[in-house]
């Protein structure tokens, strides 16, 4: 049987596991599904929103990834992010006092910055491991009116999009294959500039994603991370049961992004995209959240619309529509397979 390669295993294999997952609790409100950021629990006069993920492609920083990462999740449900949990597995021959002093003083800031409380977890090193290993776990709470999902976009909805793609991506390649970059002829203030957008623009969609269902009734939020934004677009439409019309010229990459993506030979549409904000709102409304956007100096775009289910999800590009590009799995994924 032919292994998995590196990245998260494909949308249908997926869809396969998790359909054999049994919901015997009915205070599960919403459980594991394709596109679906966290599991929301109905604890009576609210709803208690729980989130894993791990921070594997990384590893400087590792601490401050894996808060804004977890909260993030959080964030798409109009939720607040207040407990944060940990498994910190740290390289056999490697590991120091001071590697782990510095990862948890990265969580500790981060968590501080928005509010969240670090309440347990576990550190060990392992055996056998290439690189620090975080893996996190978010909890918050919502009202239940306040609830939003994945599942909510509707046809006729815009689709708007925050900052620009493959944010997170550009600020790993920038530390991670920084000597890669410098041979292709990228030069230290690039790498300089792109190093930072791990805080500016910055990785969390905290700050969007709350102000958005502040402003209006936003219909659905997604947080496109591993897959990009393409993998983003393919889960929502899922989750929502919708097709959905992107234009690509409407789609902002920021130049650091462009340059570093063409360099290593990546299709930002398919790399690593925490940063970005994904929603759907009505016409109306949409305008609305784009004009507060803009007072609050987030950059958003409308890039699209929800259709009708059979109409798919479609790219549209110097007039010409076609299917939106699908990846197997991360780009990034294939700079560190070919390094592993």
């Amino acid at each position: 049987m032919a292994h998995l390669p590196v990245g998260k295993p494909t949308l249908a294999l997926l869809k396969k596991l998790l359909a054999k997952l049994p919901q015997r609790d009915p205070r599960v409100v919403v459980g594991p599904k394709i596109g679906e950021d966290a599991a929301v629990l109905d604890l009576g006069d609210r709803y208690l929103v729980v989130t894993v993920d791990p921070i594997t492609f990384a590893t400087d920083e590792i601490g401050w990834y894996a808060v804004h990462v977890n909260a993030n999740d959080l964030a798409v449900r109009g939720a607040r992010p207040l407990w944060f949990t940990m498994v910190l597995l740290l390289p056999e021959g490697r590991a120091t006092e001071s590697l782990v002093e510095g990862i948890f003083a990265q969580v500790e800031e981060a968590c501080s910055g928005i509010g969240a409380t670090v309440i347990g977890g576990h550190t060990e090193v392992t055996a056998d491991l290439g690189r620090p290993i975080l893996i996190g776990g978010m909890l918050g709470e919502v009202a239940k009116d306040g609830l939003v999902t994945t599942s909510g976009a509707r046809v006729g909805d815009v689709v708007i999009l925050t900052k620009g793609i493959a944010v997170e991506g550009t600020a790993i390649m920038a530390r991670e294959k920084e000597e890669a970059l410098k041979r292709l002829g990228c030069d230290e203030d690039l790498l300089e500039r792109a190093r930072g957008f791990l805080h500016r623009p910055g990785i969390s969609v905290l700050k969007e994603a709350l102000k958005g269902v502040e402003t209006v009734k936003v219909h659905a939020m997604h947080d496109p991370t591993e897959g990009g934004l393409s993998s983003g677009l393919y889960e929502l439409a899922e989750a929502s049961g919708v097709g959905l019309r992107i234009f690509r010229e409407r789609i902002p990459i920021l130049p650091e992004s462009l340059k570093f993506c063409e360099a290593l030979d990546l299709d930002p549409l398919g790399t690593i995209a925490s940063g970005a904000l994904l929603l759907t709102a009505p016409p109306e409304d949409a305008e609305r959240l784009l004009e507060r956007y803009r007072q609050e100096g987030i950059l958003a775009v409308a890039i699209g619309e929800v259709v009708g289910q059979e109409k798919g999800i479609t790219l549209v590009a110097m007039g010409e529509e076609r299917p939106f590009p699908r990846f197997d799995r991360d780009e990034i994924a294939r700079l560190f397979e070919a390094s592993s």
